[in-house]
């Protein structure tokens, strides 16, 4: 377990690397630079030349992308250019901790759902439940969360005032974007816990566990759920991906404050700082989720442990 451990530890710093340089690449390709807005005040060239050299953009590329390399490493993206009051460490504490929040009550929201949904149609196998249940998880999984999200601020918003639209100060606040953002990922993990369970039902410890006379719930809960929801465990980093980056879109719809206005706003403005830093910043996040995704589906799942120690 061990060495599975580190082999995938490994691969993430190397997995983080090409993002970062990918990064790099795609912003030194883009034209222009941040401060040639005619607009903006500090447009006159002499300025322009010192804040370039401040920010280190009259350097060449390979000198930029040492200095952004040891940013990374030193977790100091340095002072955003467009905010020159903040450093990009100080938008990440203020907004990150707010799209967190929201990602990860979306998640939760979707895991418990998604499985009591999944759980309920596989014992109520073509049946109403079932049916109803699907469907469901069809409406789910075909609206886009940009869609469910104006339709639950024009019904439950603006129509009858029943929920707030904007930002994010109570719980009152988190309810429309918590089920705008956790509708498809639980859609998902319904359908796969379904599927899952059909299938576990009929596998013959189960049916060896109830000819012993065990409680319907204790075959249910203690022997089929746990390898049933194997699968979910094996999407969830990638729902878990997707959830946390599709916060910007909802925060955006939303208003709510979190990192999404700032990435929007630096991508708009052009503010590499801020670009590089946050993807970097969310690309190792996930990164390291995935990587506690890898070693619970190591854990529960003895046999990724065997196989690892054989060396295949």
């Amino acid at each position: 377990m061990f060495r599975y451990i580190i082999k995938r530890f490994l691969m993430a710093l190397l997995t983080i690397w090409i993002i970062a340089t990918l990064t790099f690449i795609l912003m030194m390709s883009i034209p222009g630079s941040p401060f040639n807005d005619v607009s903006d005040k500090t447009s006159n060239e002499a300025v322009q030349r010192n804040l370039e050299a401040h920010f280190n953009l009259d350097q060449p590329p390979v000198i930029q992308y040492v200095h952004y390399l040891k940013s990374i490493a030193t977790f100091n993206f340095g002072p955003s250019i467009k905010k020159p009051n903040d450093t990009v460490n100080e938008l990440l504490g203020r907004g990150f901790p707010i799209s967190f929040e929201l990602g990860i009550i979306s998640i939760i929201v979707a895991l418990i759902s998604g499985i009591a949904l999944g759980v309920l149609a596989a014992l109520k196998h073509n049946k109403i439940i079932d049916y109803m249940a699907m469907t469901i998880a069809v409406l789910g999984i075909s609206i886009p969360n940009f869609v469910l999200a104006t339709l639950l601020i024009q019904q439950l918003a603006v129509n009858t005032g029943i929920f707030p639209v904007a930002t994010w100060k109570s719980p009152a606040h988190m309810v429309l974007p918590t089920i705008a953002l956790a509708t498809g990922p639980m859609a998902i993990i319904a359908r796969l816990t379904r599927s899952s369970m059909l299938e576990v039902l009929t596998q013959d410890y189960i049916k060896m566990a109830r000819a012993k006379g065990l409680a319907p719930y204790k075959v249910i809960i203690k022997h089929a759920l746990r390898n049933a929801l194997m699968p979910v465990v094996t999407i969830m980093g990638t729902l878990l991906a997707g959830v946390l980056t599709g916060t910007f879109v909802i925060e955006k719809i939303f208003a709510i404050p979190g990192m999404g206005q700032y990435f929007v706003q630096s991508i708009n403005e052009r503010d590499y700082p801020v670009i590089m830093g946050t993807t970097v910043f969310y690309s190792a996040f996930l990164i390291f989720m995935l990587f506690l995704v890898d070693i619970t589906y190591g854990i529960l799942d003895p046999r990724i442990k065997i196989h690892d120690e054989k060396g295949d």
